[in-house]
């Protein structure tokens, strides 16, 4: 099989260094081109993340000599040298836009990690095993940027990944009403570690910026249908959150209270949790989880530091399932932050493209 030659923008940071990590040894991608701010371009990527490696795997070979590129200034070159490009650019929100924009107009297709483009009505934005139909949206898009290839596709907020997977199999069938979420976020979802931030060590904030209108905002596109060539949001269902800081390295929580039309028993749950698969599961992707929802019995799991890598990082934990006085049940979800929810779910998004036929080599 010829391998997908990769770009990463924004090499590195935090989730650039990650899409590095899961990009070596990779049986369908090679690492191609690392582009990052101008202040490293020119560098070899060894010395550009030189004493801010932040991965616990070591730097990959592949990757060391590799010549930074100016993820703003060389825009047609990487273009012309990859086949598609992962955006991890730490930029305003507008500049993002802006220069994943001019990627896909130079023909070449974005799965970006970013939040930018979440709310553009023709941008997919894709859990793989619970809206892949929405990158049928993307021939839309290409039509509305006169493009052959290029478009831009993202991934979701990473926290939603600990609860949306799990009420997406009861959303339909038993008619998911309400739901409550409250987050408990690691600090690597904010780019530190507690090097980098000792204030967390022994602290929990309770605000995270923006977090909290992603969460009952970005489900509801995610669930929402394809119409006139826009993605139109679900209205059928109401979410209310809140999103806390604490003081774990990688890997968000959630407590979940959910209410429907039709209340199921726990039985029933639970045979939807285990029994639910997506198109990544059969499609054998490569980074796809063979189970993706793992329930447990014990009252003390799914813990952080126990769970967060269950399946390589790309599975979703749960447990505590209960009846609620003023919902019909309760339970907790965990994933893992920088791999299913940033790098890992994107390159997963990556493979589904690839595998659907809107990326070519």
């Amino acid at each position: 099989m010829k391998k997908y030659k990769v770009g990463v923008l924004g090499a590195t940071g935090m989730v650039g260094q990650r899409f590095i990590s899961l990009i070596n040894n990779h049986p369908w991608f090679e690492l191609e081109v690392v582009a990052a701010s101008t202040r490293s371009a020119g560098k070899t990527y060894e010395e550009a993340v030189s004493g801010r490696w932040q991965i616990s795997n070591p730097l990959p070979e592949s990757a060391k000599s590799l010549k930074v590129l100016s993820a703003e200034n060389d825009i047609r070159a990487i273009a012309e040298r990859v086949d598609f490009v992962f955006s991890a650019v730490d930029m305003k929100k507008d500049e993002i836009k802006a220069l994943e924009l001019a990627y896909a107009q130079s023909e070449c297709p974005v799965v970006s990690n970013n939040s930018a483009h979440r709310w553009t009505p023709d941008v997919p934005m894709v859990i793989p095993e619970v809206n892949p139909e929405h990158l049928e949206i993307i021939e839309a898009q290409r039509k509305r940027l006169g493009t052959g290839r290029g478009f831009i596709a993202v991934k979701s907020n990473c926290s939603i990944q600990s609860y949306v997977p799990a009420l997406h199999p009861l959303k339909e069938r038993f008619g998911l009403t309400r739901a409550l979420v409250c987050t408990y976020q690691a600090i690597s979802g904010a780019g530190k570690t507690f090097e980098t931030w000792p204030e967390m060590v022994d602290n929990v904030i309770p605000y995270i910026g923006g977090e909290e209108e992603k969460s009952e905002q970005e489900p509801l596109k995610i669930w929402g249908k394809i119409t006139d060539g826009a993605i139109v949001p679900s209205d059928s269902l109401q979410i209310t959150s809140q999103c806390i800081r604490v003081p774990a390295t990688d890997g968000h929580m959630a407590a979940v209270f959910m209410a429907f039309n039709e209340k199921p028993t726990i039985e029933e749950i639970k045979c939807f949790w285990s029994e639910f698969e997506g198109r990544p599961q059969i499609l054998s992707l490569p980074s796809a989880p063979k189970q993706f929802l793992h329930y447990f019995e014990e009252e003390n799991r799914p813990q952080t530091k126990l769970d967060r890598m269950l399946e390589n990082g790309m599975a979703v934990s749960l447990g505590r399932l209960r009846p609620d006085t003023q919902y019909d049940y309760r339970f907790i979800g965990l994933s893992h932050n920088t791999l299913r929810g940033a790098a890992g779910g994107a390159v997963l998004l990556a493979e589904l493209l690839c595998a659907d036929g809107y990326i070519s080599n």
